[in-house]
């Protein structure tokens, strides 16, 4: 992927000091720069890393015009007014991921001591895992499925036992009462059904929901209902069933269940829009930018399978491995290796043996950003995978507990129906 793919552009105008005048064009952020280029002469009149951004306000031009102005390293400042749809969208989309940045910490710095082979012998290693539990997770969803087919066996014959209950109401009522069943006798069998019922429920569904609102990743975000012109911070949080969009103040804007989404559509590896579609009504729909959503796509990938759509605009970021913009670029692999053997204390005189091991201790790569940054999102998707196999099992185990509540009634019921039957013979 080009470095030069804009993460979100917006129409605009830059001030040219020199010239003391205004040039109209477009504002872009990329994975790593912000840059302007003019509409007239398609030239980039301003071109900075986020790295070097010391201070992001909204101020004003001659005490009437709203602007932007980025403070750049070495007393430089840069001036952007006109902003569409407005200039606190922009503030908001590039201090978030100046900040991410600024936050993030120097992939440089901490580089482990390690083989070359350590980063492909630890993603193996995950793989296999992963591959485990999927198969774990397949043997539970078979065997879920056959605790579902006993529960509709069992009440069938729980419905065949109502009927039963009304045949032998009907034979053992008094002659003179020509309805069945006395009715105080069906108002005490029916509350005690209705207590039982709505006691298992009660149960089951706590349980239930303990284990569906655990949280698998929750990230920043710039977010927004609808269209683009009210880009607000807040945060996006992925759960086992379901999806919440909280604002700086972590109060819930809306909560996504996971039956309840339609479509998530990728436009970036950093914008999505989630949408849940009504009829009769006005949809639901929240676009969210983040410099960390490649560590929720990957956990969004594997819940929403059927549901995720990437978009033709997302073809630009895929001949490069999904990184955060948080990701320290700026120099080369070579450059960080000079600075760290200028910045290591070597002695003055070095034999020759050593001098080779020292070598190879130096130039000998551990694992890089790329491999560090897929071990990450294998191990969200790890999560993801041990969370759900986690609901599965207590759903499993409230499933058994109903099957065991169940058969005990139905024995109790058949015992008592043989009795009542051997009453009329």
């Amino acid at each position: 992927m080009s470095r030069d793919v804009p993460i979100h552009s917006w129409p605009g105008s830059y001030y040219i000091n020199s010239e003391k005048r205004w040039e109209n064009g477009t504002l872009s952020l990329t994975r790593t720069t912000v840059c302007f280029v003019s509409n007239q002469s398609k030239e980039s009149l301003a071109s900075f890393r986020l790295s070097r951004i010391v201070e992001i306000k909204m101020e004003s031009s001659s005490f009437i015009f709203s602007t932007l102005t980025v403070l750049e390293e070495g007393n430089v400042k840069h001036w952007f007014g006109s902003l569409k749809p407005n200039r606190v969208v922009v503030y908001n989309v590039l201090e978030h991921f100046w900040r991410e940045r600024l936050l993030s910490p120097s992939s440089e710095a901490q580089r482990a001591e390690a083989q070359p082979s350590k980063g492909r012998e630890l993603i193996s290693l995950v793989a296999g895992a992963q591959k485990r539990l999927e198969d774990t997770g397949r043997v539970l969803g078979h065997q879920g499925e056959q605790f579902d087919n006993m529960m509709q066996g069992l009440e069938k014959i729980d419905s065949d036992l109502g009927v039963a209950d009304k045949l032998l109401s009907e034979l053992e009522s008094p002659s003179w009462w020509p309805f069945g069943k006395l009715p105080w006798k069906t108002q005490q069998d029916a509350k005690a059904d209705d207590a039982a019922r709505a006691a298992a429920t009660a149960s089951s569904s706590a349980a239930r929901g303990s284990s569906r609102n655990k949280l698998i990743t929750s990230i920043p975000a710039v977010l927004s209902k609808g269209g683009e012109s009210d880009l607000k911070p807040g945060c996006l949080s992925v759960l086992v069933s379901s999806l919440e969009v909280r604002n700086t103040n972590c109060q819930l804007l809306h909560r996504f269940e996971r039956n309840e989404i339609d479509e998530i559509r990728v436009h970036s590896p950093y914008e999505i829009t989630v949408r849940q579609r009504f009829i009769g009504k006005p949809d639901i729909c929240y676009r969210l930018l983040s410099a960390k959503m490649p560590e929720a796509l990957s956990v969004l990938e594997m819940q929403y399978k059927k549901k995720i759509e990437f978009t033709s605009e997302y073809t630009d970021f895929k001949t490069t491995p999904v990184s955060s913009p948080c990701d320290t670029e700026g120099k080369s692999w070579t450059e960080g290796l000079l600075q760290t053997c200028q910045e290591t204390e070597l002695p003055l005189e070095v034999p020759a043996g050593e001098l080779s091991q020292l070598q190879v201790h130096v130039f000998q790569p551990s694992v890089s950003q790329a491999e560090a940054q897929e071990l990450k999102q294998m191990l969200m998707q790890l999560k993801n995978l041990a969370l759900e196999a986690e609901t599965e099992l207590e759903r499993q185990d409230e499933a058994l507990d109903v099957l065991t509540s169940s058969t005990d009634r139905a024995t109790m019921h058949i015992e008592k129906h043989t009795c009542r039957m051997k009453r009329l013979l």
